[in-house]
């Protein structure tokens, strides 16, 4: 074997992290494979290949057995123990059969095949490095685009944006740098493949991650997520440091923290509201920054009637219902929400021997930093029974 394979071997070993041990055997493989088709050979035969030497060699191998039925792959104990008087029915006889010019023809054969299995060792070492960053953040370069994907660069690997986990309100173009999320990587026969998205509520999760101090080093806990990717989310956090104010500290001064993580996501509204494990807190929270009145629980059907003020019943709901939504999602309660006036009559509010149960919630000094949507005319809150119950009409 010549010094230029050698040396190859070990620039590869260095530069792509691929061990010699499987360079060797790819090589190995690609000379027997050589051997036979070059040499009309169908015997069974292994190559030895001495990396320190620089040499290989060739070797048939034979079955000792009683009768012959295949010289190629058989030989009797006679003429096995004329080469070594210690071989017994069942062992392998070997024997060299390398052929003179065999190292020309090997060497184009190894090259080819050697090149495969670097390319698929590569592709292994990128699959194990990227399935471990499943569920993570990473940052990517738009590369190109079709009807459907977005194709997005990340170093070694070009993962596939689909359009269903594309924020809608969002355009990219060539040579855009977007932070995505890793939702799953796949083994192909083309190598691995990289799915992102920038839709998933845990690429919001890592935002935050990234972005405030508290959560990163477990101070502070991301409780739960809601989210309509480049309109609104909610987030729930906790904490069990007294002396740490959770949702101050993702919003940050003025605004900041949580103002950097709504630009990343193309002006996205976050709302961030304390976590409590009493559903009566918790809902009422949820449904910031609307007031709320009341908070009635069924335990059995997971449901929740909540009053609010009439003048705030369109703000509760939200355009569209959004707002009722995705309270509804964040704390996996279902809500009815009902004014205050339709709750006097229906005779549901004030309950009996009760005072006003929810106090406005203390993070409201830090919710003015967000610009919310204006509130919807009350006629429209009829169209969202599912969260609201009303009988007014103008």
């Amino acid at each position: 074997m010549s010094s230029d394979l050698l040396e190859a071997l070990t620039a590869l070993e260095q530069q792509k992290g691929i061990s010699r041990d499987v360079l060797v055997d790819a090589i190995e493989a690609a000379l027997v494979t050589a051997y036979k088709r070059n040499f009309n050979q169908a015997q069974n035969v292994r190559v030895d290949l001495n990396i320190d030497k620089g040499t290989m060699k060739v070797y048939s191998r034979k079955d000792v057995v009683e009768e012959v039925e295949d010289e190629r792959l058989q030989i009797s104990l006679e003429d096995a123990e004329v080469i070594n008087p210690v071989y017994e029915i069942g062992d392998i006889v070997e024997e060299e059969v390398t052929p003179r010019d065999f190292g020309r023809i090997a060497a184009q054969t190894a090259k080819q095949v050697v090149t495969q299995r670097v390319r698929e060792a590569e592709r292994g070492l990128i699959y194990e490095e990227y399935i471990d960053r499943e569920e993570d953040i990473v940052n990517g370069i738009v590369e190109r685009m079709d009807a459907k994907n977005l194709f997005v660069g990340l170093g070694k690997v070009e993962a596939v944006l689909p359009s269903s986990e594309q924020i809608q309100t969002e355009s990219y173009g060539p040579h855009d740098r977007i932070k995505v999320y890793i939702t799953k990587v796949e083994r192909t026969a083309r190598g691995p493949q990289v799915f992102v998205s920038r839709t998933h509520p845990g690429l919001l999760r890592r935002l935050f991650e990234l972005e405030v101090p508290e959560i990163y080093d477990g101070t502070v806990e991301i409780k739960s997520i809601a989210r309509e990717a480049g309109d609104r989310s909610k987030i729930s956090v906790f904490t069990t440091n007294g002396e740490v104010d959770p949702v101050g500290s993702c919003v940050g001064t003025r605004g900041a923290r949580v103002q950097s993580i709504s630009n990343e996501l193309n002006g996205e509204k976050v709302d961030i509201v304390e976590w409590s494990e009493d559903p009566v807190v918790f809902v009422a929270n949820a449904l910031s920054p609307s007031k709320v009145l009341d908070v009635q629980v069924n335990e059995e059907e997971r449901s929740t009637t909540v009053v609010v003020p009439d003048y705030q019943l369109s703000l509760a709901i939200g355009k569209r219902g959004q707002n009722a939504r995705l309270a509804a999602k964040l704390t996996g309660w279902k809500i009815d929400i009902k004014s205050e006036t339709d709750a006097r009559e229906m005779g549901i509010f004030p309950r009996a021997e009760e005072e006003l149960v929810v106090e406005e919630s203390e993070a409201d000094e830090y919710l003015e930093a967000y610009e919310y949507e204006e509130e919807v005319p009350a006629e429209q809150a009829e169209d969202f029974d599912l969260y609201a119950d009303t009988d007014e009409k103008d």
